[in-house]
């Protein structure tokens, strides 16, 4: 058990709840010393506060820069009690104590957020606070250290439990806080510092800081243990049902894959994944109409889907959605609509299980991380979509075409490789997905589309390496072709294409995903 405390350094700039903890270690009997604007807002709420210069008979430097550097507050804090020596250290130099350090850092990861200047970027790196929080972090056997509001009653419940002291457990778990905090913020400010120069789009070295939401049931199964973390604040880790049971692995996974298919849909939009692939995915004049011809393009796969929506949730599509006994695992808008809500909450077998996840921004950004035995495999995300495409067939499409194309191309980019998606105008009616062979998918696909395959567009996220690709295509019923061409066969392959009649666009830009 460390001994009584008798005085306590605060210096917040996230001042949310400082005064009363504050006030709380005054009424305790515990001088408050603090610095800059924490003391103001202190003094200005009555609590009796000690300045930061008249500890260390020094005044505050350089703009703030120097105020805690100093060593009557680094003694205080890192003596060791158990000394005899470091208490005669004390006394010689007039030190009294630090028992509890109260420091959260400068915003550097919301500055960054905020795309300020370099100049007010640098201007957010603590030096101070990490100093203080490491010292008492080290130091917990004396020390408790406090670098979360939420912690501040925990603090003050000690205090009266063990008469004037911090227990030791409540220390050591605070003490490993503090330093998860200052190796969080300082892989932020690295990550900033270490900003890729003109040769390489990645830093020499990458460092990452996650925070976890979860413990989650399992993983991809049962026998596998699994947790979720968060890397950034307002993205999809951070999303939390509305409703529903709690989020799966697998639930993330198939979540994941509809967050970036609606990043690139526009207007009215709704699709359907199962295993992160979409079976299903429309645009529509309104919501439901969406929602129902992406159901349409393939409902036996479409029975415990992730729906994703662009729009919020309205009370038709809320409707549409409960009905007939449909089953989906997730949804995934915007927001929902009170009436919505209301529907969606209290249908059988939808009110308490369906999850009911609202995220206003789809988009992403960073990038994309995958671990492999010993590494890490890191790339920029995929968000190009490319729509000004190239004939190179004798025949051209019609308008109609193109738009049939651009729909399927869209989602073709959201499809596991090898991918094939056929579309009518702008609704899925057929996918191959995941296949080892190009011409395998293109089958698969034709099966899913049946008589609609008829007429449709063919859309493939790489090139046809030979012409069996496009004769399949034309056998199942494709009418128009996308693909990204770059195959030594692409002479080849237009000429098939040109035999059959059937009109060819290039992309010029594949979008493979593994």
């Amino acid at each position: 058990m460390s001994r009584k405390v008798v005085r306590a350094l605060v210096s917040v700039s996230d001042k949310t709840g400082v005064v009363n903890f504050a006030r709380g270690l005054a009424d305790r009997g515990i001088e408050v010393v603090s610095t800059g604007g924490t003391a103001r807002a202190l003094a200005e709420a009555d609590v009796p506060v000690t300045g930061i210069s008249d500890v260390t008979d020094f005044p505050e430097i350089l703009d703030g820069r120097v105020k805690t550097l100093h060593p009557k507050v680094h003694g205080g804090i890192l003596a060791n009690r158990d000394l005899p020596a470091h208490e005669e250290a004390l006394g010689e130099h007039g030190i009294t104590p630090i028992g509890i350090v109260c420091v959260n850092l400068y915003p550097f990861e919301e500055a960054l957020a905020k795309g300020v200047s370099d100049a007010d970027q640098v201007e957010e790196i603590d030096i101070g606070g990490p100093c203080m929080v490491r010292a008492a972090a080290k130091n917990c056997a004396h020390v408790a250290v406090v670098t979360e509001p939420d912690d501040y009653g925990r603090l003050l419940s000690s205090l009266d439990e063990n008469d004037g002291a911090v227990a030791d457990g409540l220390r050591f778990e605070l003490a490993a806080k503090a330093f998860e905090r200052t190796a969080e913020y300082d892989v932020a400010v690295a990550g900033w510092m270490g900003r890729a120069d003109g040769e390489s789009s990645f830093p020499g070295r990458l460092s990452i800081s996650a925070t976890k939401v979860a413990d989650l049931r399992y993983g991809e199964n049962p026998h596998q243990s699994a947790a979720l973390f968060e890397t950034e604040p307002g993205g999809l880790a951070s999303a939390e049902p509305i409703s529903g049971k709690a989020i799966s692995y697998n639930n993330m996974l198939d979540l994941e894959g509809a967050r970036g298919l609606l990043a690139d849909l526009d207007g009215a939009a709704c699709c359907v994944l199962k295993h992160s692939n979409p079976c299903g995915c429309a645009q529509g004049d309104t919501l439901r109409e969406a929602v129902e011809l992406a159901w349409e393009g393939d409902p036996l796969s479409a029975f415990g889907s992730i729906v994703g929506l662009t729009q919020p949730v309205d009370a038709a599509t809320a409707e549409f959605l409960t009905e007939d006994n449909r089953f989906v695992e997730c949804v995934l808008a915007p927001t929902f609509e009170d009436e919505a809500l209301e529907i969606l909450t209290t249908r059988p077998k939808w009110g308490k299980s369906v999850r009911l996840v609202a995220l206003a921004d789809m988009q992403a950004e960073g990038w994309e991380i995958r671990r492999i035995g010993g590494g890490l495999l890191v790339q920029d995300r995929d968000l190009s979509l490319e729509t000004d495409f190239e004939w190179v067939t004798e025949r051209q499409g019609s308008d109609e075409d193109l738009e049939a194309l651009r729909f399927g191309w869209l989602v073709a980019k959201h499809t596991k490789s090898n991918a094939i998606v056929m579309t009518q105008g702008t609704q899925l009616v057929g996918v191959g997905a995941g296949q080892m062979s190009r011409v395998d998918s293109v089958h698969l696909a034709a099966r899913k589309a049946g008589d609609r395959a008829q007429g449709a567009a063919l859309a493939s996220d790489a090139f046809f390496p030979f012409p069996d690709g496009v004769e399949a295509a034309v056998e199942a019923g494709a009418r128009v072709i996308v693909q990204p061409g770059g195959s030594v066969r692409d002479e080849a392959v237009i000429a098939r294409a040109d035999e059959l009649d059937v009109a060819m666009a290039f992309t010029g830009h594949r979008h493979f995903r593994h």
